[in-house]
């Protein structure tokens, strides 16, 4: 349902620093991209909004490059690769990450990923299959807990006290029958990675599935991301799970953040 708005100023009654109308927007393209299309109708119905107020904002989209329309069906356009690829390489150290997801991918044999925080989630920028992959969950711009997660909480050990209460502030959403849902529990395995260097994701965030990850740091030693690595449960587990991918792992990173301080 579209929230309440100011006829004067345009502005979302219960939040004045934003603005309805944009919000509405970027609704109707998250409609869009959820259901892989819409029609006018549909989106009416799911904002409870008139057609001819649907069409309008469909319209605009349209006009403006961000939605296309086929058969009366209408999609997200091509321009969102424009801006995404833009976000994903605004950073350099972003840019160079993907050559090293590649390399964990071949060494490791496992599924790599780099994920970086934005907005207290993770964000998936780079994935690599190796060749026991069989996992095809961790696609490019997908949003994460960081808590359910193996890189996710190598970034958390890293980050500020502040910043680590505000993600459990938010809540810890269960993935799993693992997922750590307990605040002290997550603290107490912070304070464990952040002395052991990487941290362990036994399938917390899909069962099956489990993960080693590890932070990546610049040279003031803020953290930047995380690299992981991640497989079947079966496959990932004992000596190979608990003490090889992980010095395979630190062996990538500590190339990756050598890099960095070089160039």
């Amino acid at each position: 349902m579209l929230s309440a708005v100011d006829p004067q100023t345009g502005m979302n009654d219960t939040n004045p620093e934003t603005l309805t109308t944009i919000e509405q927007a970027f609704e109707i393209l998250e409609l869009i991209h959820s259901n892989n299309g819409g029609k006018p109708t549909d989106i009416a119905d799911s904002m409870d909004v008139s057609s001819s107020t649907a069409h309008r904002y469909l319209n605009t989209l349209v006009e403006k490059g961000y939605l296309v329309k086929e058969d009366g069906v209408y999609y997200l356009a091509l321009k969102f690769l424009t801006l995404g690829e833009r976000a994903r390489t605004r950073k350099n150290v972003y840019t160079s990450a993907e050559e090293y997801a590649d390399m964990l991918a071949e060494e490791s044999g496992c599924r790599s990923t780099f994920i970086v925080e934005e907005n207290l989630q993770g964000i998936y920028l780079y994935t690599s299959a190796g060749s026991h992959s069989v996992w095809t969950q961790s696609t490019i711009g997908k949003r994460i807990p960081l808590h359910a997660t193996a890189g996710g909480k190598a970034i958390l050990a890293s980050l500020s006290d502040d910043k680590v209460a505000r993600i459990i502030d938010q809540g810890l959403e269960r993935k799993t029958s693992s997922t750590i849902t307990s605040a002290s529990t997550l603290r107490e395995q912070l304070t464990t990675i952040r002395d052991r260097g990487y941290a362990f994701n036994r399938e917390e965030q899909i069962q099956g599935v489990n993960a080693v990850g590890a932070p990546v740091t610049d040279n003031s030693g803020e953290v930047i991301g995380a690299f992981s690595v991640s497989g079947p449960s079966n496959r990932l587990n004992g000596d190979r799970f608990t003490s090889e991918l992980p010095q395979i792992l630190l062996g990538i990173t500590n190339e990756y953040e050598l890099r960095i301080t070089l160039s």
